[in-house]
């Protein structure tokens, strides 16, 4: 006779499926994606996986949901000086987390309209951390979005080549991104001294 194996309470379920459903769908994809593997990565029968998720894009939105409130956790309310770091050690312990939010999630068009949602939040909050610094408004936004975008793909980048070394892939990242900010904010976009 089979060993039974105890139930869980739903919550703890739910987050077995969506632990199981992460890596698949970022490395395969949504279309490629079948609620039977993932069923069988998470251990449970198609019918447990149907008593929390009734069809596949409603696991798939869970899946980036669950993914986004952790990125959130991880990099906190406020921009600080801290955020690359943050933001490199969540990539590093949630790879296939960050590959789904940065690049498998925005290849689906039918979840595109999530991923912009989340890149544009992300934006606004460098964007007003930035406009105390930048005056001309179009600048604002442009430095925003290029220093949003340099630190994601750098991130990207690094988790595609190993990830080497942390605590010192974020200090790297961080000094691009500076970089970055220090010609975005060359004199010409600051106020004149008195």
């Amino acid at each position: 006779m089979g060993e039974t194996k105890p139930k869980l309470p739903r919550a703890e379920r739910r987050a077995q499926i969506l632990d199981a459903a992460t890596p698949i769908f970022a490395n395969s994809g949504y279309a490629a994606t079948s609620l039977e593997g993932i069923a069988e990565a998470a251990g449970i029968s198609r019918v447990i996986l149907y008593r929390h998720f009734a069809a596949k894009p409603e696991l798939f939105r869970a899946v980036l949901e669950h993914a986004g409130e952790g990125l959130a956790a991880a990099a906190g309310e406020e921009l600080t000086e801290s955020s690359i770091h943050s933001l490199v050690t969540w990539a590093y312990r949630n790879p296939a987390a960050f590959r789904l939010l940065f690049e498998q999630a925005s290849r689906e068009p039918e979840f595109r309209h999530e991923i912009n949602e989340l890149r544009d939040e992300m934006t606004r909050h460098v964007h007003d951390h930035l406009a105390e610094v930048i005056t001309d408004e179009r600048w604002a936004r442009w430095a925003a979005r290029l220093s949003l975008t340099v630190a994601i793909d750098a991130t990207m980048t690094w988790l595609d080549v190993g990830s080497p070394e942390p605590d010192l892939a974020a200090r790297r990242i961080d000094q691009v991104v500076q970089a970055v900010l220090t010609v975005v904010t060359g004199p010409e976009s600051r106020p004149a001294e008195s």
